[in-house]
């Protein structure tokens, strides 16, 4: 199928004859010679496969084909209007802005972009809590703007930078003792599963330097619970059952960590965040208030 777009010229030269009713006003009005309007109309006229005009002496009324013509230029130029005014507008305190992360960031970012929507409610805040692949995924795809990864992303698809590092801890329920962690205490407790719990035990047990933990095969640790909620992952070990492993601000923002214990590695198990978009992707103004907040919670 072929499409034929009609010339804007020719068609800026019909509204406006259409709104003079005079080919001399016309000719005027657009710095033109009345030739060349009468030009236009015919090469319009022609184009369309009808008139659109009918002319009488030094007068002429618009047809049925021509009125259909003369709305459909009217829209065209209002809706190309309506598009330059989008593409220069860029309120830094408007819009929405998205964020993909893994639920324990989402805990500890949510509440502070919500102050941000609070003090500018034209600002809509978006946070997706997701595993990493899932997060590049969106990410590459357009579903989401940006997105807060543990694991440096290609470099051909995206661009990203180091936020700062965040804790991760072995939990245990109240009462346990955290001073030596054995694989016997891990197989005897179980572990509350989450979407993050294999790639964070795997770290941990790498990072550690625990010579008893290196040998563990992930595989054999039994499950007890799982659940994909990062609030309520704390809970059954509160209640004295399993074990997990998170974010130490997962653990920071718990209702009870009272009844939980943190296990003390020989060496702190530390995981980089960065803050990912697509390749040359130019954001809007309004992630500027945004990732300042993410920002400072990593500075």
């Amino acid at each position: 199928m072929i499409l034929f777009m009609l010339n804007p010229v020719w068609l800026e030269t019909f509204i406006t004859l259409v709104a003079t009713g005079h080919f001399t006003q016309t000719a005027e009005k657009l710095h033109m010679t009345q030739p060349g309007v009468s030009q236009h109309i015919n090469k319009l006229e022609e184009a369309c496969g009808h008139h659109l005009i009918k002319r009488e002496k030094k007068s002429f009324t618009v047809t049925e084909q021509g009125r259909l013509v003369y709305n459909h230029a009217k829209a065209l130029f209002r809706d190309e209007k309506f598009l330059f005014e989008q593409l220069n507008f860029d309120d830094p305190l408007s819009g929405e802005c998205t964020l993909a992360c893994s639920g324990s960031v989402a805990l500890l970012l949510y509440p502070k972009l919500l102050q941000l929507q609070k003090k500018h409610p034209n600002v809509r805040i978006n946070i997706k809590a997701a595993p990493n692949h899932q997060i590049l995924t969106d990410i590459k795809n357009g579903q989401i703007d940006q997105g807060i990864v543990t694991d440096i992303p290609n470099e051909n698809f995206f661009d990203f930078e180091k936020l700062g590092k965040e804790e991760l801890c072995l939990i245990f329920p109240y009462k346990t003792d955290v001073n030596y962690i054995c694989e016997q205490l891990l197989l005897d407790f179980g572990l509350i599963n989450h979407p993050d719990a294999e790639h964070y035990l795997s770290l941990y047990f790498k990072q550690s330097k625990e010579q008893e933990l290196t040998r563990i095969d992930l595989s054999k640790i039994p499950v007890v619970g799982s659940i994909n909620q990062i609030s309520q992952i704390l809970e059954p070990i509160a209640q004295g059952i399993g074990f997990t492993v998170l974010p130490k601000s997962a653990f920071d923002s718990f209702h009870n960590p009272e009844r939980l214990m943190i296990a003390t590695p020989k060496q702190p198990v530390m995981e980089n965040l960065y803050l990912v978009r697509r390749k040359n992707r130019a954001l809007p103004a309004r992630y500027e208030a945004f990732n300042s907040i993410i920002k400072q919670t990593w500075s």
